[in-house]
């Protein structure tokens, strides 16, 4: 696994680019400067791994746009040891940021093709989640909340009640809402029962899966 000072050279012009779209927090930024996304990705896709898009991972998944990435890890305002929950695996990559943030990451993939491989890739990057879980995002992890923050890295049709719920008071949700198109939400839960809400304008993610049986 190359991570060549090619790679490196494309990832500062990435780290450029969501600069100049408005992502501000340092750490993010040396996160994505840090992490080699090219990995994440089948071999011969190299001139796309640091370009500014979404890319298909399989099982009709994809590894999210960077800016995207960016934008939903800065939400997240993320503290040194943050108890984190995050819905949708897919490659790791988001995974890999929070990793990189001091994060205790506890991720649930719905795609088992998509969990085995990630589940051996990870450690191997030296990323090394609290729990890995193949299972349904939109009941969350009740056994390990509450949670800092949560994040959902797939497009939800609504806000799964559940998610709310494991929200430690002071806590954030970051989550797309919406069908064909999703509209970037957080919630702060700031008290047991009231939530604050927030929207960021439109974001294109795959749908959320939910378990049917």
């Amino acid at each position: 696994m190359k991570d060549t000072f090619k790679h490196q050279g494309l990832r500062q012009k990435l780290v450029d680019t969501l600069i100049k779209k408005g992502i501000k927090d340092e750490r993010v930024i040396a996160a994505i400067r840090k992490i080699p996304r090219h990995l994440f990705m089948d071999s011969g896709f190299l001139d796309h791994a640091y370009q500014d898009k979404a890319f298909p991972i399989g099982a009709d998944q994809t590894i999210s746009q960077p800016y995207t990435v960016a934008f939903q890890s800065e939400l997240l305002k993320v503290n040194t040891d943050d108890k984190i929950l995050e819905i949708g695996t897919g490659s790791g990559y988001q995974t890999a940021v929070l990793c990189e943030l001091g994060a205790k990451v506890y991720s649930i993939e719905r795609q088992k093709e998509l969990f085995k491989k990630t589940s051996k890739f990870l450690p191997k990057l030296g990323y090394r989640a609290k729990k890995l879980i193949f299972g349904d995002g939109y009941i969350g992890l009740k056994e390990e909340a509450p949670f800092q923050s949560i994040i959902v890295t797939a497009g939800a049709p609504f806000v799964p009640k559940p998610l709310l719920t494991q929200l430690a008071v002071g806590g954030r949700l970051v989550i797309p809402v919406g069908d064909e198109v999703q509209i970037m939400t957080l919630y702060i839960r700031t008290s047991e029962k009231e939530f604050q809400k927030q929207e960021f304008g439109e974001f294109r993610f795959v749908p959320l899966l939910e378990d049917k049986n």
